[in-house]
């Protein structure tokens, strides 16, 4: 088994699908704007898991999401080749940083908001 699709909540699906298609560079699997649906996929794996931007609020995310979000925990881990060149790229487009690269015992980490209401984390192993 492998995961084919997965969500986040998100404050609002339609800003969250721009920040993830036009600052991370996901790409587009299913936009429905009108529905408030937003489906999208990491660049390099076009074929790999999904990611769901799912409304908050639904079912009790609300408070869940913001509870993870005041911990200062992401929801999502992105692996990377080479995150300083990402770190560097990322913030020249103004995404903000909580947490700069930094060596640990499991790789180097990063973590920036998602201007949607969580924090992502960035990893080079």
């Amino acid at each position: 088994m492998k995961i084919a699709l997965t969500s986040v909540s998100v404050n609002d699906p339609l800003h969250a699908f721009k920040f993830y298609t036009e600052v991370l560079g996901f790409k587009e699997k299913l936009y429905m704007p009108e529905m408030y649906l937003a489906i999208v996929v990491a660049p390099d794996d076009e074929n790999g898991a999904a990611l769901l931007l799912e409304p908050r609020g639904n079912y009790g995310s609300k408070e869940y999401y913001d509870g993870i979000y005041n911990a200062n925990l992401p929801v999502i881990v992105l692996g990377t080749n080479d995150i300083e060149k990402d770190y560097t790229t990322l913030k020249d487009k103004g995404v903000v940083f909580r947490k700069a690269p930094t060596k640990t015992q499991w790789g180097i980490e990063a973590i920036f908001e998602d201007t949607c209401g969580n924090l992502v984390q960035i990893i080079q192993q």
